[in-house]
């Protein structure tokens, strides 16, 4: 096999068919992956490459592609700390700080944050919308009417 070939089969071969649909849920062959183990794995695996190809990473050579159908994690709650500190719960059951300057309106007005130092993004659910400081999303394109 020649290095071309050798190169087409690897890339075939990193084709996972799973996904991430619009709600933060992995799915395989049509059904959600339930397995508490398996889904903490892959959500620790979630990665990007540099081209913006979503990916689950082993390591820099082992690594398979997989679909997102909107953004890699969803942001299900949001808390304020005293000191005004947004944390953000995430769909692979981590809370991260929100970083601020990171947040967007996309063209339908969902917001959305990058999250695992820039690295992915998040789009924040209606639930973790409603927690978000008034001042904080008046600041924003379009204010409170979200």
């Amino acid at each position: 096999m020649n290095q071309a070939d050798e190169a087409a089969y690897i890339e075939r071969l990193r084709r996972s068919g799973i996904r991430i649909d619009r709600e933060g849920r992995f799915i395989h062959e049509g059904g959600e992956v339930t397995h508490d183990g398996f889904k903490r794995a892959l959500y620790r695996w979630l990665d990007r490459l540099p081209d913006g190809r979503y990916i689950l990473r082993l390591d820099d050579k082992r690594y398979a592609y997989l679909d997102v159908d909107d953004t890699p994690l969803v942001a299900r709650a949001a808390r304020v700390d005293t000191d005004g500190t947004v944390w953000l719960a995430l769909s692979d059951g981590t809370e991260e700080r929100l970083d601020t300057a990171t947040l967007i309106a996309d063209a339908a007005g969902t917001l959305r944050a990058k999250v695992r130092g820039g690295r992915l993004e998040a789009r924040l659910a209606t639930s973790a919308l409603a927690a978000l400081p008034d001042a904080l999303l008046a600041a924003l394109p379009g204010g409170r009417d979200r």
